[in-house]
């Protein structure tokens, strides 16, 4: 077959395959390393049915893949966070981490490390992240620190165990004291402290599975003798487990239970707010935070992402801040609020709003609009530039000024802006 009828056939197939379709779009729009085609992939996947959200974060997840495989300068980092942040929360809406987007999420983490690796972030801003995931996520996604043991470096790892000890010095039973517990473990096979991780698995209950890592972990450090010596005790010791003691009962929670009753008759940032007084005094928030949020998105799907996203702000989570805004629909006016403040450090997340502003902008026809859609073209251009991504401006410059090309006061007030155009340009002495 020729070319052109292959093409055919492939478009064909495309129009009845989303997942495919959404490959092929993002595999033509990231050529050239940009990665902001793909957040603005992310941002339209919340208004589609569940398989065409699986699909997109599928073209996404191998965009990302094929991007880190082929050695790409660009920060993918940013991109593979959002993607596993978002994943993470539509599976926390669900309740299901079951199938397909399930195994996405497991696979957006792999990447994330991935590409943490390759463009290490800092390293305590990472750190945090983990240990917000591990403390005060739905249990998922589940996160190997030796996946990110590079990243993380000294500083990172010394963050998570200094948490790490805080809690089990200061916490009783509980899931806090389980994770904290968990990731000790972690962080000593990381660290490579074979006495700590060992002392920690001789611990536990009995059983064979610790008896053989313990095993293996001593004959890897080279401590030969020693490892037999427990593989012998292993094999006479009693494997029966002590009974766990019964479950300590919480005294009953009257004003959390009260406040609770007032944010549900009325999900708002008031009664959110006092909601999180009462359960942070009680003990109680991370598990009354994420059924409390899980009621504000059903409201920010119905037209109330406002509201969302500054009970977010108000929790110090400006990054849940910003996904609430672009999922579901925030005003313009806090979008770019958060934009502002995200550009620094995530410039490729904030370009589709800036444009989208220069668009709005330009729709009014006034001087003052044109100046300040100029302005906004030059930090474009900056954001382009930190993203690496600037034949993306120069491309974008040129679509935009080719389609209001008969605008010539906006034509003047870029270059007034000092930012080149494209040779192209007709110039017209008719200001509009």
């Amino acid at each position: 077959m020729g070319a052109e009828t292959l093409a055919d056939l492939l478009h064909a197939q495309a129009e009845r395959d989303p997942e495919l379709r959404h490959t092929l779009e993002l595999r033509a729009a990231t050529q050239s390393g940009d990665v902001s085609e793909a957040h603005r992939l992310l941002d339209t996947a919340v208004t589609d049915g569940n398989g065409e959200y699986t699909a997109k974060i599928g073209a996404v997840l191998d965009t990302l893949q094929r991007m880190l495989d082929a050695g790409s300068r660009a920060d993918l980092a940013p991109l593979a966070r959002r993607t596993v942040d978002d994943v993470s929360e539509v599976l926390e809406q669900s309740g299901d981490h079951t199938g397909d987007l399930g195994e996405r999420l497991d696979r957006a983490v792999e990447l994330y490390a991935r590409a943490c690796a390759a463009r290490p972030p800092d390293p305590e801003k990472l750190a945090d992240w983990i240990l917000e995931v591990e403390f005060d996520g739905p249990g998922r996604p589940a996160i190997d620190l030796a996946d990110f043991a590079t990243a993380l470096g000294e500083p990172g790892l010394r963050r998570i165990k200094s948490t790490v000890d805080d809690v089990l010095a200061a916490s009783g039973p509980g899931h806090r004291r389980e994770v904290a517990e968990g990731l000790r473990e972690q962080l000593a096979e990381v660290l490579g402290d074979v006495d700590e991780l060992v002392a920690i698995l001789s611990a536990k209950p009995p059983r064979r599975e610790i008896s053989l890592k313990i095993v293996r972990v001593l004959r890897a450090a080279g401590r030969h003798s020693e490892a037999i010596a427990h593989a012998a005790r292993a094999l006479t010791q009693d494997k029966n487990p002590k009974p766990p003691p019964p479950p300590q009962q919480s005294p009953p929670d009257d004003e959390t239970s009260r406040r609770r009753q007032a944010f549900d008759a009325e999900p708002g940032r008031e009664t959110y707010t006092a909601l999180r007084e009462a359960a942070t005094a009680d003990g109680k928030w991370p598990a009354q935070r994420r059924a409390a949020l899980v009621r504000l998105r059903e409201r920010a799907a119905e037209g109330g992402a406002d509201e969302l996203a500054r009970v977010l702000l108000d929790d110090g989570r400006p990054d849940e801040a910003w996904r609430a805004c672009v999922r579901f629909g925030a005003s313009p006016e806090l979008k770019r609020e958060l934009a502002e403040q995200r550009a620094a450090e995530h410039p490729a997340e904030t370009i589709p709003v800036f444009r989208e502003h220069v668009e709005e902008l330009i729709e009014h026809k006034d001087p003052a609009a044109y100046q300040e859609a100029a302005r906004r073209l030059k930090l474009l251009r900056t954001l382009h530039k930190r993203a690496e991504t600037p034949d993306e401006f120069t491309a974008y410059l040129a679509s935009l000024v080719e389609t209001h090309r008969r605008k010539t006061r906006l034509i003047t007030e870029i270059r007034t802006a000092r930012i080149a155009l494209p040779k192209a340009v007709t110039n017209s002495r008719t200001p509009r």
